[in-house]
């Protein structure tokens, strides 16, 4: 039987010390679905292949395709590469990891692997201040990729970063600040809301790369007036380059815009001197990603006590929340936008990078939220792909509706195909690993985005079904009255097979002549037949209404030839 949560039952613990646990280590992964646009003048989705834009970059790219354990060296392959293997089922198995691949020269089929991992090397670590005049803190860069996928134009960057010592408040500040694309607002001195007071990406000697301009407050402002677009901070629009923002004035093939809200999705590591010394308030916080508590002995939750009172219902995984077993008192919070976990630093399982805790929230955890975010970042791009696509559309223009129609038809081929390659409703066995996979599912709303961009594309594939058959039954009517109205002259001119000039021993000068009139005459009458078919339609209609008296039919025919009559 699970114990209840630590702030609902009192212990040892929580009675000899108030002062909250120290994070012996700490690290966090940060997760940016991105959507990828084509450069001006490319015709929409073709960007099926990016990756083979910055393999051709060279040098002028710091991103280089990352040959992972699975396709490189094998002696790379470890333990925890193999149990984060044999944790999917064989369909989520494909989709990560490909089947029967083999390199040659360092390149494969686009169709052997659907995900394309690309990763930099140049950034070492990043410099934190959190508050101006706080003493900064500096994280470790553990790897920075950058995940593409075959047919679908997203793009995710994924950093991780690590650090030791820190306190709690840090931690807890860290998660809330770091990770914002560009800042929500500003406060009245001028500094960045909810944001990190400076950033610092760091090279390997120290050397300050790229840094944060949150500050910088007229810059954003009238990027937005001018471009109805938000402007991305400069440290991360370094970290994303060669791409660029679509928004931004520099100059990039390969281009993307901002698919989901403006804070990274986010993963975190809390190993903790004691866990069962945090309080209620810390876990809501953390697992809500709320910020720093009050700095008091008191509890202070963030939020009110009744919109909390599922808390650890709908957020905390408790299955190993107990004082026991090889990792005791570790528990996992989930509110889809974040996956924390927090366990024991004296439990060396928890700690363990090869078969541990810290192995499995950096493989099978890390990869569980990959697929989530990005099944999501997907179905919006699909529904953005489809209001575009409205948004070309002019119905007075016979090339707009050809490129609309093209458009929904290569979307809901798309769609179909992302359908069974990439959505799953279960990628594991493992009883974890499906636990937290349906929590991120559920929170994020897969299942009613699904059925609603589903039916979106339904619907338009069906406008267009119902569109052709129109047009087409409009050309039947219309080729129908110009064999009603041709077969009177065939009939009269065939009676008794007789010709109406004897020209059959004419000269063939003069034949030439009589055959050039009559082509010209019969194509001529032809064409005015299907410039009038539509009014002629429906004058046989009328013509055919028992009900219509003698006068109501020649008003119908005398229709025909009025200006304006349509």
């Amino acid at each position: 039987m699970l114990n209840p949560p630590a702030a609902d039952i009192p212990s040892e613990a929580n009675a000899l010390s108030t002062s909250a646990p120290t994070v012996q280590h700490f690290r966090q992964a940060l997760l940016w679905p991105l959507r990828l646009m084509p450069p001006p003048g490319a015709q929409p989705g073709h960007h099926h292949g990016p990756w083979h834009v910055l393999r051709g970059m060279g040098d002028a790219s710091p991103w280089r395709e990352e040959v992972d354990e699975y396709t490189g060296d094998s002696s790379r392959f470890h333990e925890r590469h193999y149990n984060e293997f044999v944790s999917f089922l064989p369909y989520v198995q494909r989709f990560l990891y490909g089947e029967g691949r083999s390199r040659k020269g360092g390149t494969d089929s686009d169709g052997d692997s659907p995900m394309r991992i690309f990763r930099r090397h140049d950034v070492a670590a990043v410099r934190l201040v959190s508050k101006p005049g706080d003493a900064p803190v500096t994280l470790d860069v553990i790897h920075c990729d950058l995940y593409f996928f075959f047919d679908v134009d997203v793009v995710m960057l994924n950093l991780e970063v690590g650090a030791s010592d820190l306190s709690l408040a840090q931690a807890q500040d860290i998660l809330y600040r770091f990770g914002r694309a560009y800042p929500s607002g500003w406060e009245a001195d001028g500094s960045a809301l909810h944001c990190m007071a400076s950033v610092e990406w760091l090279g390997a000697d120290g050397r300050v790369l790229a840094s944060s301009d949150a500050q910088q407050r007229e810059a954003f402002l009238s990027h937005v007036a001018q471009h109805r677009a938000p402007r991305i901070a400069a440290h991360w629009a370094y970290l994303m380059q060669p791409l660029v923002s679509d928004h931004s004035e520099d100059a990039g093939v390969l281009r993307y815009r901002q698919i989901e809200y403006y804070r990274m999705p986010v993963m975190a590591y809390l190993s903790l001197d004691d866990p069962r010394r945090l309080r209620r308030d810390d876990f809501v916080r953390l697992a809500l990603v709320t910020g720093v508590g009050s700095g008091t002995s008191e509890a202070h939750l963030p939020y009110a006590e009744h919109h909390l009172a599922d808390f650890e219902h709908k957020y905390c995984y408790d299955r190993f929340w107990v004082n026991a077993g090889a990792a005791p008192n570790t528990r996992y919070l989930c509110n889809g936008h974040a996956l924390i976990v927090v366990g024991d630093a004296r439990s060396e399982f928890f700690c363990c990078r090869d078969r541990g805790v810290l192995a499995q929230f950096r493989h099978q955890h890390f990869l569980l939220f990959l697929i989530a975010h990005f099944q999501k970042a997907s179905l919006l791009m699909f529904s953005d792909q489809l209001v575009e696509a409205l948004k070309r559309l002019d119905i007075r223009s016979t090339p707009s509706v050809k490129q609309f129609k093209r458009a929904i038809r290569a979307s809901f081929e798309r769609f179909l195909r992302f359908t069974h390659r990439y959505w799953f409703h279960e990628i594991s066995e493992q009883a974890q690993v499906r636990a937290l996979s349906h929590m991120c599912a559920t929170h994020l709303g897969l299942d009613p985005l699904y059925d609603e961009v589903k039916a979106r594309i339904a619907d338009m594939n069906t406008y267009l079904d119902a569109d052709s058959l129109r047009r087409q039954a409009a050309t039947v009517v219309r080729l129908t009255v110009v064999t009603l109205f041709g077969l009177i002259g065939t009939i009269t001119t065939g009676f008794l097979g007789m010709n109406l000039l004897a020209e059959a021993e004419a000269p063939l000068w003069r034949k030439a002549v009589w055959f050039g009139v009559v082509f010209v005459a019969t194509t001529w009458l032809t064409i005015y037949t299907m410039v009038k078919s539509q009014r002629l339609s429906d004058f046989i209609d009328a013509l055919s209404n028992d009900r219509l008296g003698f006068r109501g039919k020649l008003a119908a025919l005398a229709k025909v030839w009025r200006p304006g009559a349509d």
